[in-house]
């Protein structure tokens, strides 16, 4: 949300500085996000002042050109050479001194610069309105009729004081203050000072001329509807202040009667919609809903279909309006408007978020009814535009004031004690402090006495509720750095320590993945339905549905994390970055049988080359080796022996394995099938291994140990094995650590072979093992009798042929 510093200012009186009013806005819960200084005219006319022509001559070697004597307020008249037909002596000028920049339209920016021209002297520049980014004339200079004295900043004239543009991070519970004077109310509260409303005393009912009648259906769903009719009207261009105001926060002006209901919604929190008093058919508005699937084309030229719960605003022919979201392309207000139809209504924040989650439409109505809007204010907000309206456009107000508003929203009373307040705030506050920011919050105190009051909460504030809410309220205008630490902090329960740090072990996990070349990413756990629904798999009856779904594509929770990576991964691969690798820790969510579970995992993704080509290096595609190397590196880390391999395919990957300790799964890693990476439109080959993180931390704990290095030399010695096709390397790895526990360190393959000199479905494996004796010096003979042992262990289990 952005606020004008300069338009605040019209509602209460501050002097802090836009850094200091920001620190307070953020102490009572405004948080201020950033502070941009504004400019309607870029520069802010820095330099530029207004100067009085004393003499103006013919210059002497050149026709077209003068020489004249320019006061700009300081101790010597300035000469300046111009070159504008217009100039004369007399003349109240817009002047550029030396030092200057000006940024005319549509040309680049330039410097003004002491210079001779033409032989003669040149210490400034008198302006056309092209030249200082003002309009587009070049005709001539600027002449004006004004009593300022010259030296005057020429931003004074024109009303360009600079701005400084507040944006504030609202959160969802502060719908009071999605307004200047929302956030006027809080500062009232911190300063002591009045908020000043803008007077509608002046209002009245011209004529009866256009009377429109309202009917309202649903009243759950609209609790209060006002509006009235002004008729005669010219709708035109905004005045300038109007539009500088709506060009502060963001908002491009579009005709004088749209610009004020925009600027009312942002001066006091209250939508408001004008519509075409003549497209009104049947002189009657009727607040209802709408048949399913009934055809409505909204202002930006789509044609939806409406659901049964869509609130509309109708005629008595067809829907004007979705209520509270998006006006119709029919109704609205154009150049050939005289008359019109103004509505501010209190619509229920339940039916306004599902309507336009329903339609994926945001707008600035929706976004305040949303969080819920003072519904008190309505006929002051349609006094206070339509008086704007007359005041720009002429016309008349036709109608009496139409206010349906069958029940009344009373305050809401919440019992407070004072011992709930200390305990809760942590000081004793003096009971007239308590009292008196609620007062200034317009919170009403009644049933005082010495254990407390009753708190009177106006329904504006939809988030005050109960009585920590008013202990909250309390606090944030005291000031949460008023509040002293004691001492010695002490607490009642004892905290757990557990065995492993997570958040430690998360860190040196992802340091390493950084070492190897990885960048961390962080993605939404909040996903596509479809992603579910077209992969085998993933159930989708698991899917857990969100039932307030900000859109189609946010609508569920992942089942699993590789999609939310690949769109990461696709992202990039747009941008021509194409040699990828990225890990991510985050949370995966099912349904169960009895409720809601979710798994932490850590997700690994890789595609393109495994490093860039240089001079001495070709550029090599990824292979499954890479990514089970990363792999082999985790479990290392975590000191996890004793696994299972599986080959895995079909599903989620083309082919790869599945490592499982103690008989559960903790990473499966393979190449993704075409299936998977085409959803998110990826063309590339993509590795991923996905970590079951909390059976890894686990058994982290059990299997970390230590010996001692031992001070004998190791020995190597290689074999070749002829082997079916069929037998992989994990089962040669097994068997030999069976055969031979003690003295062997390390097996390895350097070399692979498949060809007619082995035979059909044959294949020789190379093999390296590394033998060690932990307290003395291996022996020829305790060598040669170790690798007979495992030799004959592969023949007897593995129909090995020992090529020699």
């Amino acid at each position: 949300m952005k606020i004008s510093l300069n338009w605040l200012k019209e509602y209460i009186d501050i002097q802090d500085t836009p850094e200091a009013l920001a620190e307070i806005l953020t102490q009572t819960g405004l948080e201020v996000e950033g502070i941009e200084k504004f400019d309607l005219v870029e520069g802010g006319l820095e330099g530029v002042v207004i100067g009085r022509v004393l003499t103006c001559e013919k210059h002497a070697n050149a026709d077209k050109l003068k020489v004249t004597t320019v006061d700009i307020g300081e101790s010597e008249p300035s000469q300046i050479v111009c070159g504008a037909p217009n100039v004369a002596a007399g003349q109240v000028v817009v002047v550029a001194k030396v030092g200057a920049t000006l940024y005319p339209n549509g040309g680049d920016p330039f410097k003004i610069k002491k210079t001779k021209i033409r032989g003669e002297l040149s210490l400034g520049m008198i302006c056309a309105e092209d030249e200082i980014g003002l309009g587009d004339s070049h005709e001539g200079i600027m002449v004006l009729e004004t009593d300022l004295k010259p030296g005057t900043p020429a931003s004074q004239y024109f009303d360009l004081a600079p701005d400084h543009i507040i944006e504030i991070g609202l959160t969802p519970n502060r719908g009071d203050a999605i307004s200047h004077i929302g956030v006027a109310r809080d500062l009232k509260a911190v300063f002591e000072k009045a908020v000043k409303w803008p007077s509608v005393d002046h209002f009245k009912v011209d004529n009866h001329e256009l009377p429109i009648a309202v009917e309202v259906e649903n009243t759950e769903a609209c609790p209060r509807y006002s509006g009235i009719t002004l008729s005669n009207i010219k709708v035109k261009p905004s005045p300038d202040w109007l539009q500088n105001r709506l060009k502060a926060i963001g908002l491009a002006p579009i005709n004088a009667v749209v610009d004020v209901t925009n600027f009312v919604c942002h001066e006091i929190g209250q939508p408001l919609h004008a519509f075409d008093a003549n497209q009104i058919k049947g002189e009657k508005v009727i607040v209802k809903m709408l048949p399913e699937g009934t055809k409505f084309t909204t202002l930006d030229e789509k044609e939806r279909k409406l659901g049964a719960e869509d609130l509309m605003i109708c005629n008595e022919e067809e829907g004007m309006c979705i209520a509270g979201v998006f006006g119709g392309i029919k109704s609205g207000v154009t150049n050939n408007t005289n008359s019109i139809f103004i509505e501010a209504a209190c619509f229920s924040p339940d039916y306004v978020r599902k309507t336009s989650m329903r339609h994926a439409l945001k707008t600035d109505a929706s976004f305040r009814f949303e969080r819920g809007t003072d519904p008190r204010i309505t006929v002051y907000a349609i006094k206070r535009a339509a008086l704007l309206i007359k005041e720009i456009c002429g016309g008349e107000i036709s109608s009496e004031m139409v206010d349906i508003y069958p029940d009344p929203v009373e305050d809401t009373a919440i019992n407070v004690k004072y011992s709930h307040v200390d305990r809760l705030i942590g000081k004793v506050l003096e009971r007239s402090t308590i009292t008196g920011i609620l007062r200034n919050l317009e919170i009403g105190i009644e049933n005082e006495d010495e254990q407390g009051f009753v708190a009177m909460v106006p329904p504006y504030r939809v988030d005050v509720k109960r009585e920590a809410d008013i202990i909250e309220e309390i606090l944030r205008i005291y000031g949460f750095n008023n509040v002293a630490l004691p001492d010695h902090i002490s607490t009642d329960y004892l905290s757990d320590f557990p065995l492993i740090d997570r958040e430690q072990t998360q860190f040196r996990t992802s340091e390493l993945l950084a070492a190897m070349g990885f960048n961390e990413i962080i993605t939404n756990s909040l996903t596509k339905p479809n992603y579910a629904r077209e992969s085998a798999f993933i159930d989708d009856t698991k899917d857990v549905a969100i039932l307030n779904k900000l859109s189609e594509d946010l609508g569920v929770l992942r089942q699993d994390m590789v999609f939310t990576g690949l769109e990461s991964v696709a992202h990039n691969i747009n941008r021509r970055q194409r040699n990828l690798k990225f890990f991510e820790f985050g949370k995966r969510y099912f349904k169960k049988e009895n409720g809601y579970g979710e798994k932490v995992g850590l997700s690994i993704l890789m595609t393109g080359s495994l490093e860039d080509e240089n001079w001495i290096n070709k550029a090599r595609q990824l292979e499954f080796y890479d990514l089970s190397s990363v792999v082999a590196k985790i479990l290392n880390k975590f000191s996890i022996t004793n696994i299972t391999n599986t080959p895995i395919s079909g599903g989620l990957f083309v082919f790869g394995q599945q490592i499982s300790l103690n008989g559960k799964e903790i990473v499966a890693f393979g190449k993704l099938s075409t299936e998977t990476t085409s959803q998110v439109g990826i063309e590339e080959e993509v590795w991923h291994a996905i970590f079951d993180w909390e059976y890894l931390l686990k058994q982290s704990v059990k299997g970390i140990g230590f010996h001692e290095i031992s001070k004998f030399p190791e020995v190597r010695r290689d074999l070749s094995l002829v082997l079916d096709k069929k037998i992989e390397f994990d089962e040669i790895r097994r068997i030999a650590e069976k055969s031979e526990n003690k003295l062997l360190r390390d097996i390895s393959v350097f070399d692979v072979y498949e060809g007619d000199s082995v035979g059909k479905d044959k294949k020789a494996y190379a093999i390296k093992f590394i033998l060690q004796d932990q307290y003395k010096t291996l022996t020829d003979k305790t060598i040669d009798k170790t690798m007979d042992r495992l030799m004959k262990s592969f023949e007897k289990e593995l129909g090995a042929i020992i090529r020699k």
